[in-house]
């Protein structure tokens, strides 16, 4: 658990006069208790009162495995037939007789659950968790980055297993299968998201579906993947050729290079976000491929794999050193070629250290 980040959240509790607050979204319970998990449609919460300790909220199925991940507080769970908003009213009217405000992520947190959790309570339900914990979670320390960079040495295993896998024949889903079956043998349990394999003209499409298209020779095969390693997640993404590609496709893939290069080496404390989208951006339109960068430069990561901040134009937050994010431009021309090249890195005092160490110029497999 983040002992740390819970005093820091607490007081921001007390500043700003609220009672308790309400955490919904599985990885920011994560990031503040230390428990993984993915609820489905039951319920798992945290909450954190001004003073006194927090407690989890968990099915009751899910009450063991969480006792033993390492969270010192009480916790209680809800059996299916049970209605476990009244269970956590009840618990919280124990602990605090006066209650006039709460705080929720509005950004995770259901409509459903939300009505359900505030007919309990005549309170002030309007503070937003959500930008406070994107602030808790921005910087991280070395810990943390040091969990970061073993999930990025993951998913540099990943792409040499997937490298691999590239032969006359394979389909993009039977590569993906490969991927995470070598890696569930050698222990790795869960993928940060679903593995993205995309050939030929399929990699045109940024987030598509890897399906029964069979790899095709003399083109670009793309993968996009990331694990999730003690909690903390990668994210990477490399563009190699299956045999000889097509000058006007190595040329695409340059570009796409040399934008990523651009604003990885522009990383420093004191530049802002929407100037490193800036970077990256400025060089495709330099090529006259602009209108093909279609989405943000990068996200930042952590216990989840999309975290604050977004490098976009538009976002004039400063980074600082600690904090965490992809760089990932891409060039998708329709019905032709698709790019994207992606590291994740954490800013240094005079730079950044990516966390994933794949080659990123062109290579060539088959």
């Amino acid at each position: 658990m983040n002992q740390n980040k819970l005093n820091e959240l607490q007081a921001h509790l007390r500043a700003n006069e609220i009672d308790w607050a309400y955490l919904s979204d599985p990885g920011h319970i994560a990031y503040f208790s230390g428990y993984h998990s993915e609820p489905h449609e039951r319920i798992l919460a945290l909450f954190v009162p001004q003073l006194g300790e927090p407690f989890l909220f968990t099915p009751a199925l899910e009450v063991e495995a969480a006792g033993e991940s390492g969270w010192p507080y009480e916790i209680f769970g809800y059996l299916d037939s049970e209605n476990p908003y009244q269970i956590i009213a009840d618990t919280i009217k124990k602990r605090s007789h006066f209650l006039n405000k709460f705080a929720f992520e509005k950004g995770s947190l259901t409509l459903k659950n939300y009505e359900l959790f505030t007919s309990y309570f005549s309170a002030d339900f309007s503070a937003d968790l959500t930008p406070v914990i994107q602030k808790l979670q921005l910087v991280k320390t070395p810990e943390e980055i040091s969990l970061l960079l073993e999930a990025g040495s993951w998913a540099d295993v990943a792409f040499e297993i997937g490298f691999s896998a590239i032969k006359a024949g394979a389909t993009e889903s039977e590569v993906v299968a490969e991927i995470e079956y070598q890696l569930k043998k050698r222990g790795v349990a869960q993928m940060s998201f679903d593995t993205i394999v995309l050939s030929g003209a399929n990699a045109a499409k940024p987030h598509g579906n890897p399906g029964s298209t069979v790899l095709e020779e003399n083109k670009f095969v793309l993968f996009d993947l990331g694990v999730v390693w003690k909690g903390y997640c990668s994210d990477a993404t490399r563009t190699v050729s299956f045999k000889e590609p097509n000058d006007f496709d190595r040329k695409i893939h340059q570009i796409c290079l040399e934008a990523q290069l651009n604003a990885q080496a522009a990383v420093r404390p004191g530049i802002t976000a929407e100037k490193l989208d800036q970077v990256a951006r400025n060089t495709i339109d330099s090529y006259g491929y602009g209108e093909y960068f279609n989405h943000r430069l990068g996200h930042g990561i952590g216990t989840t794999v999309h975290e604050f901040p977004s490098l976009v134009e538009g976002n004039d937050l400063v980074l600082e050193e600690g904090m965490c994010f992809s760089l990932e431009p891409g060039i998708y021309i329709p019905g032709k070629v698709g790019v994207r090249i992606e590291d994740c890195v954490t800013v240094t005092k005079d730079g950044c250290i990516p966390f994933t160490k794949t080659p990123k110029a062109l290579q060539i497999f088959g």
